[in-house]
C-alpha cells in the first residue's frame, strides 16, 4: 500500500464520485500484469475501495477482510469433500478475498494513510494464502482419497512454486530500488500494456486459479487444470528468474569509498 495519496473527505462526494476518483489516479498496471487482474479484479477492487472508504474502514481493515474470505476458503478446501457447491463457494470466497486485497492500497491512497506497517500487512497475508491454498488442497484430497496419491506432489510442489516467485517478485522490486532507476521497476518498464501480453500470462494469473476451482465437482477435470496451471507458474517463475537476474547482474553500482573501520589503518 505505497501509492501516492488523493486523499479527501469520505461524506465530501458519493459513491460514483470516489469511484471516478479513483479511476482517474490509478496507477497504470504493469506490462506482465494478466488479464483478469488488470481488467477485472483492479476495477471490482475499486468499488469495493469506494465502499469501504464511505463507511470508513481503515486500509488494515480491509486486508483483513480480504483474509478472512481467503482463509475460510482455505480451510473448507481441509474440512469439506469435493463437489460442485465446495467447488463454487471456494472460488466465490477467493475471489473476494482477492478483489479486496487489491482494495486495500486504494483506500490507503483515499485516506493518505500509506504506510510501511500497511504494505507488510499486505504482503504476510499474500505470503501465507499463497503456500497455504496447494497445501489445503492436498491435504484435502488425500483426506478423502479422491486422487491417486501420487499427484499431490502436484499442489506440494506448487506451494514451493508460489512461495518462490511471490518472494522473487518482492525482492527483485527492492533490489530494482537500489539501483535508482537504472533497472526499471515493473510499472515502469518500457512499453505499454497489451491485450495480447495479458492473455499470453493468464494461466498464472491468480483469478484463474481461484475461477478453476469451480471445477471441483468434476475432479479429473480440475485435476487436469489445475496441473497445467501449475505447469504454466513453474515456466514463468523459470524465465522470470533468469530474466531477474539477468537484469540485476547488468547493472554496475556507483563504486563509494569504504568507510575506515575501528583498528583498520589502511
Amino acid at each position: 500500500m505505497t501509492d501516492d495519496s488523493i486523499a479527501s473527505t469520505p461524506t465530501a462526494e458519493s459513491y460514483l464520485g470516489v469511484v471516478r476518483r479513483l479511476a482517474a489516479a490509478q496507477k497504470p498496471a504493469a506490462r506482465s500484469a494478466p488479464a483478469y487482474s488488470r481488467f477485472v479484479n483492479r476495477r471490482i477492487g475499486r468499488y469495493l475501495a469506494a465502499w469501504a472508504y464511505r463507511v470508513g474502514l481503515s486500509p488494515n481493515a480491509v486486508t483483513g477482510i480480504s483474509a478472512i474470505f481467503t482463509f475460510v476458503a482455505v480451510a473448507l478446501l481441509i474440512v469439506a469433500p469435493p463437489s460442485w457447491g465446495l467447488g463454487v463457494g471456494v472460488a466465490v470466497l477467493l475471489l473476494v478475498g482477492y478483489a479486496f486485497d487489491s482494495a486495500d492500497g486504494q483506500v490507503s491512497r483515499l485516506q493518505g494513510t500509506s504506510s510501511p506497517s500497511g504494505e507488510w500487512l499486505d504482503h504476510m497475508v499474500d505470503a501465507t494464502k499463497v503456500s497455504a491454498m496447494p497445501l489445503a488442497l492436498a491435504i484435502g484430497f488425500y483426506r478423502f482419497d479422491v486422487v491417486p496419491r501420487g499427484w499431490l506432489l502436484v499442489p506440494i510442489a506448487f506451494a514451493v512454486v508460489s512461495a518462490v516467485l511471490f518472494f522473487g517478485m518482492i525482492l527483485t522490486e527492492q533490489l530494482r530500488r537500489r539501483t535508482a532507476g537504472a533497472v526499471p521497476l515493473a510499472a515502469e518498464q518500457p512499453g505499454r500494456p497489451s491485450w495480447v501480453r495479458a492473455l499470453a500470462v493468464l494461466p498464472m494469473d491468480y483469478g484463474v486459479l481461484c475461477l478453476s476451482f469451480v471445477l471441483l465437482g468434476a475432479v479429473p477435470v480440475f485435476v487436469v487444470v489445475y496441473t497445467l496451471i501449475a505447469a504454466a507458474t513453474t515456466a514463468f517463475l523459470l524465465l522470470a528468474a533468469v530474466k531477474w537476474f539477468r537484469e540485476l547482474q547488468a547493472w554496475t553500482p556507483n563504486p563509494s569509498p569504504a568507510t575506515p573501520q575501528k583498528g583498520d589503518l589502511r
